[in-house]
């Protein structure tokens, strides 16, 4: 897909949570397919803008998939001879920048399609999270929906649950108490869920709790219902204001401080990028002759 520019790319990457390479030209000498700075954007399936096309391309590529396939963010930076590794014509070198970024892991499931649902939709359409969207009513559903929302239109909302990917949050929200019973009870029973939530009350939540300990949950089991769901300081009855509430709580939990790691080195050091540069890439001045790179400390 190269109608596509590689910035529109990234944006749409980011906004669906999908994993991306960012390529980049950070140098190059002699006849080359493009000039330092052109870059392209790489996911599992796609293309997005050029580096130039050819051989050069082909294997950037496949080293930007390669990388991707651990889904982390990572940087590595190649030097390419392009006649005498590459085989091209143009006969030049270049020097260039992979980046990779993970996909998301947040994986939102909300089950119903009523007043705050809805509501939320607007609110999840601009994070960084995929969202499965279900409930048996299609006519519920708007007729446009955000890039990172997928609808689905289904007579056994348990069974979706049952299929969803570990690590991802759910939301009960449905119309029907029997039904946000019974999908509380399969959300229970799935092991690897990051997060239950549950519309409702403190009067709802203690009836639940009753019959799930009735049917043999654990207290354990139970603790990991959160119900009435949203965050309590954030107040309002509105379906906007509930969720405001929900979507708060959901991005709380999903903030993970750790230990202060200021020191450690992340990504690609100092050092590692000047031995690099300083050895591999040799910029031509106007009159076609080869000078060093000067990397100031």
């Amino acid at each position: 897909m190269r109608s596509q520019h590689w910035f529109d790319a990234v944006q749409k990457c980011q906004h669906n949570g999908e994993a991306y390479a960012l390529i980049t030209v950070l140098g190059c000498s002699g006849s080359t397919p493009r000039d330092q700075s052109s870059k392209m954007v790489v996911t599992g399936e796609k293309t997005y803008d050029t580096i130039g096309g050819g051989q050069l391309e082909f294997v950037v590529t496949n080293k930007a998939r390669e990388l991707l396939a651990h889904n982390n963010d990572a940087q590595q930076i190649d030097h390419f001879p392009l006649g005498a590794s590459l085989g091209q014509c143009c006969g030049g070198s270049a020097t260039v920048l992979i980046e990779t970024f993970a996909a998301c892991d947040f994986q939102l499931a909300v089950f119903g399609a009523g007043h705050v649902a809805q509501a939320l939709m607007s609110i999840v359409a601009g994070l960084p999270c995929k969202v499965t969207w279900v409930d048996s009513r299609a006519e519920l559903f708007p007729a446009s929906l955000p890039d990172n929302v997928r609808a689905v239109v289904s007579d056994d909302p348990g069974y979706e649950l049952e299929q969803l990917p570990a690590a991802a949050d759910v939301l009960i929200l449905t119309h029907n108490h029997q039904l946000d019973y019974e999908l509380t009870e399969t959300a229970l029973r799935h092991p690897c869920l990051n997060s239950i939530g549950l519309i409702g009350s403190d009067t709802k939540a203690q009836r639940f709790e009753r019959r799930l300990a009735a049917r043999g949950f654990s207290a354990e089991d139970i603790e990991r219902l959160n119900c009435p769901v949203g965050l309590s300081v954030v107040p309002g009855k509105l379906p906007m204001e509930v969720a405001v509430s929900i979507a708060a709580q959901l991005i709380a939990a999903r903030q993970h401080p750790g230990p202060d790691e200021s020191g450690k080195q992340r990504g690609i050091s100092w050092k590692t990028i000047k031995q690099q540069l300083s050895h591999e890439q040799r910029p031509v001045d106007s009159r076609g002759r080869g000078s060093s790179l000067k990397l100031s400390d």
